[in-house]
């Protein structure tokens, strides 16, 4: 580490560190930076992997400051000429979703789209889908890959059905998703290949029959063609990237979620039994598994639209900062026992689904979704286990999730 610097106000700016970033890849160990990054400089400088220079925080407080603070925006991270994370490789609208969402009046259609309830992506609707996958799974025998035969087909269906896209088309959209969420230095000769087929997919969905729409889609054709509603008109280019963005973040972050648990809870057995015992467990289960889940790989970036204090350091207006997940939902002046995974944990502060306006929308689903996805395997598959050591997992590069390749189980 160097030496601080001087402040607008006088007050310290951190000082270089020497962690590299980004962080370890594997999924299935904290990295220790981040307990070094919390004593010795929470917010701390680091270079991404575009050569810029960021701001990378690393406590639950400052990272919670940061996330709730609407001087830090995600929308700019995607404007010209300011400091990146990585090259932009996806259209600047997919970065701002929700920003959209919001600016147009859409949000509470949307939570209502992603809220649990009666009907479609009921509790009983995706316990169904859970079931129906784990019949085949057992059909065939282990080992199997739950990456490609549960959670990817199982959190495919449920974008499917709150959207209002064909379920028989859930296999075809995830075949390229992968590509949607690369990391590089440098932007690429056919990166946005994969956003450009999907949206061009929504797009015709966007602008078929009426009679033959449902889901969120069908609700927000409704609002475009409403001429007595107020706010900003909703165009089709709008909507289609909307959809096209929830499809792609919901599945990948509902999947590798599920991945995760599973592999935080086939290493605590106890844990396992416990829930099978007794399942009205399983919610609060979730919540401790959302926080131990390494799965945001490089940070959730925001730029600085004003001088902002953070901690001891001032951040810059124009300045790249990080929030470093597992460093604040490991930290252990917010969570005692910080580094035990304890299904008895309550209250759970966790920032996995961030906070603030970008707080994400699908959480009270995504809740719901993971219990009875978990429920459904504990209850069906007593004996679950890896197939392989843990440390013989293969962890992808170059994602902005941390993710398996492949996670093959037993039972």
């Amino acid at each position: 580490m160097s030496s601080a610097s001087t402040g607008p106000t006088g007050t310290l700016t951190a000082p270089y560190t020497s962690v590299a970033w980004p962080l370890s890849r594997r999924g299935d160990v904290v990295p220790a930076e981040c307990a070094q990054l919390r004593r010795e400089s929470p917010v701390a400088r680091v270079r991404t992997l575009t050569g810029d220079e960021a701001w990378l925080v690393s406590n639950h407080a400052l990272a919670k400051q940061v996330l709730e603070d609407e001087r830090f925006s995600l929308r700019e991270t995607a404007a010209p000429g300011v400091p990146r994370q990585y090259a932009l490789t996806i259209p600047p609208e997919v970065v701002n979703t929700m920003g959209n969402v919001n600016s147009s009046g859409l949000h509470q259609e949307v939570l209502r789209a992603f809220g649990p309830r009666s009907g479609p992506a009921s509790p009983e609707w995706l316990r169904e889908q859970a079931h129906a996958l784990i019949d085949d799974m057992v059909a065939e025998g282990p080992p199997v890959d739950l990456r490609e035969r549960f959670a990817e087909p199982c959190s495919a269906a449920l974008a499917c059905e709150v959207l209002g896209l064909p379920p028989e088309d859930g296999r075809k959209l995830l075949s390229g998703l992968d590509l949607g969420f690369l990391t590089s230095p440098t932007a690429f000769d056919g990166c946005t290949a994969n956003w450009d087929k999907d949206y061009a997919y929504v797009m015709r969905h966007v602008r078929a029959d009426r009679n033959t729409q449902r889901g969120l889609i069908r609700t927000l054709c409704e609002l475009r063609d409403d001429p007595t509603r107020d706010g900003t008109a909703l165009t089709d280019h709008m909507l289609a990237a909307v959809v096209t963005s929830l499809f792609g973040a919901g599945v990948m972050s509902t999947y590798v979620f599920l991945l995760h648990a599973v592999l935080t809870l086939v290493r605590h057995p106890e844990a396992m039994d416990r829930l099978r015992e007794q399942p009205e467990l399983m919610p609060r289960a979730v919540e401790e598994l959302m926080r131990c889940t390494l799965s945001i790989g490089d940070g959730l970036p925001r730029i600085a639209t004003a001088d902002v204090q953070v901690g001891e350091v001032w951040v810059r207006a124009g300045e790249l900062v990080l929030v470093c997940v597992e460093g604040a939902n490991f930290d252990p002046v917010q969570f005692e026992d910080a580094d035990t995974f304890d299904i008895d944990r309550t209250p759970n502060a966790h920032l996995s689904f961030g906070a603030g306006r970008h707080y994400c929308p699908a959480s009270a689903i995504s809740r719901v979704h993971a219990a009875e996805a978990l429920g459904a395997l504990l209850e069906r598959l007593p004996g679950l286990r890896l197939a392989l050591p843990v440390d013989q997992l293969v962890w992808r590069t170059g994602n902005i999730k941390r993710v398996p390749e492949r996670l093959h189980v037993l039972w």
